[in-house]
């Protein structure tokens, strides 16, 4: 092959293990914060584990705010809500706490609390991200209390547009967490529904990053031994939530697939992007659907690696024994048979397909998508 010229970025400084919540306020000193906002989900506000995050900001002295109007799938309204909580508390932090709503989210606040310019001028297009005035960027502590978005160790953030329903990606290097808590015992109370379709974000992270063409050796190996670690605990956690060794490795995994798909995302992702953004539906949940139909459009392009995969992770049979293994998860998991189960409609199809085509990650599937192969295969999801 002729020798390619990349550019390749790794993350941040990882917290990680049972207990280390109880540095938080720490590590919010030690990046300058002394009055950060916590910004986490509705859900995620009334629970024991955001009192627990709360109550060590107030011993320290940080206070205990809190930012909680983020919805599943966070648009520029909950963020305009943040930035004047943010504005009018005086902050000059952010603790992204919860999922990867909340984490998004929590990063759009500090990106965008002092920028002049429109956080759609920030999309991750070429050098657009050069718009934003880095200086005016607050510091950011990631702490997820999920196991599959990978922000914490992201240098971008989902929003979706209220208007089009288009979701965004934007990006920035200073979106990156200078700290991430990773804490396994933040996650055991998760609801069995959220514990699968995060688990299986992580999965479709490390996939696609595993099936994309770029060159990243790196992100590859990284993938290969996610996908390993979900296999092997994904099932254990859904069955017995308590159970604290698997869910540190789903916190490993998810971070990193994140880091892993610096390599590329696909089809997965480029399907479930505009579904999530019309229909609401949950990111991991909907990316599991689509997955196995994915496995099959691509199935020309990666079943060599995907052979590969099956043989490090003890699946026989290769590409179909690989693609009968995700099956076989997705019914542990109670993950929906289709798209229409989910509530999509046919009539909507090619409005969402022009949706998939326009989002960025379809750049990265190892078949090239066009407007009528992406149609039959919404088709055949549903």
């Amino acid at each position: 092959m002729t020798v390619p010229t990349v550019n390749w970025s790794y993350p941040t400084a990882i917290k990680f293990g049972p207990g280390r919540i109880r540095e938080l306020a720490d590590h919010c000193k030690a990046v300058g914060m002394k009055k950060p906002l916590l910004v986490t989900d509705k859900a995620l506000a009334s629970l024991p584990i955001t009192a627990q995050a709360l109550a060590i900001l107030d011993a320290a002295g940080l206070g205990h705010a809190v930012f909680s109007e983020v919805d599943p799938n966070p648009n520029e309204m909950n963020m305009e809500a943040g930035l004047k909580v943010y504005r009018a508390g005086g902050h000059d932090g952010v603790v992204c706490f919860g999922g990867g709503s909340a984490l998004d989210l929590g990063k759009m606040i500090a990106l965008m609390v002092g920028q002049t310019v429109s956080v759609w001028d920030l999309e991750d297009i070429g050098d657009w991200w050069t718009r934003a005035d880095a200086a005016r960027i607050a510091p950011i502590i990631a702490v997820p209390t999920t196991a599959g978005t990978g922000s914490e160790v992201g240098r971008a953030g989902v929003l979706t547009n209220s208007l089009t329903h288009k979701k965004k990606i934007i990006f920035h290097p200073k979106l990156l967490p200078a700290v991430t808590i990773c804490d396994p015992e933040l996650t055991v109370g998760m609801p069995r529904f959220i514990t699968a379709g995060t688990g299986m974000d992580a999965l479709a992270h490390c996939l696609e990053a595993y099936s994309s063409p770029f060159y990243h050796p790196m992100s590859q190996g990284i993938a290969l031994e996610g996908m390993r670690l979900v296999f092997e605990n994904l099932p254990k956690v859904y069955t017995n939530p308590t159970d604290l060794e698997a869910r540190a490795h789903m916190m490993s995994a998810a971070a990193m697939g994140a880091v892993a798909f610096q390599k590329g995302l696909g089809a997965i992702h480029s399907l479930s992007h505009p579904v999530g953004a019309v229909y609401g539906t949950h990111h991991g949940t909907t990316n599991a659907v689509v997955m196995p139909m994915v496995l099959d459009f691509n199935r020309k392009a990666i079943e060599t690696r995907i052979e590969a995969a099956s043989a490090y992770l003890g699946i026989k049979g290769g590409f179909d024994g690989f693609r009968a293994r995700v099956m076989d998860l997705r019914a542990e998991l109670g993950i929906p048979a289709n798209l229409t189960a989910m509530g999509v409609e046919a009539a909507r199809l090619d409005e969402l397909t022009e949706m998939a085509l326009e989002d960025p990650s379809c750049g990265g599937n190892p078949v090239e998508m066009t407007r009528e192969n992406t149609r039959a295969l919404f088709g055949a999801c549903m």
